[in-house]
């Protein structure tokens, strides 16, 4: 998938479960995305300092070590990252009630695990639709 501009979309996936983080680059490589993985918020925050302006979306797992996708997404709302507009969430836990909150708070989509290449690409092409941003 290119944009208008002809340059390949890219995006950050923020997962630690290897099987997952397979399944998320061969899903997006359908849609021509190029990926990177991230294993934490930590290794993420690392490539958003790098690439930033170059991630059309960034895919992050709630519940990751060391910084967790909450800590993460709070720390590009803080820095006023545009990013924050092209954050999907995934999570293994909407049953917490503390998450639930959260994901409402940002209404940012969110898919909960476990998920289906096609329910990925689904909700990508809805939250990357112009509508959507912003």
């Amino acid at each position: 998938m290119t944009e208008a501009s002809g340059r390949e979309r890219r995006g950050l996936v923020v997962e630690d479960e290897p099987s997952i983080a397979r399944m998320c680059i061969r899903a997006l490589g359908v849609d021509g995305f190029e990926v990177d993985i991230a294993v934490d918020g930590k290794a993420a925050q690392e490539r958003l300092c790098v690439n930033g302006d170059m991630y059309d979306l960034c895919l992050i797992d709630i519940r990751t070590p060391g910084m967790s996708g909450i800590e993460l997404y709070q720390q590009l709302k803080n820095d006023g990252s545009e990013m924050v507009n092209r954050v999907i969430f995934t999570t293994g836990d909407v049953i917490n009630e503390n998450i639930k909150a959260f994901l409402e708070e940002t209404g940012r989509p969110f898919l909960p695990k476990p998920f289906t290449p096609d329910e990925l690409r689904s909700v990508i092409r809805i939250a990357l639709a112009p509508s959507s941003q912003g």
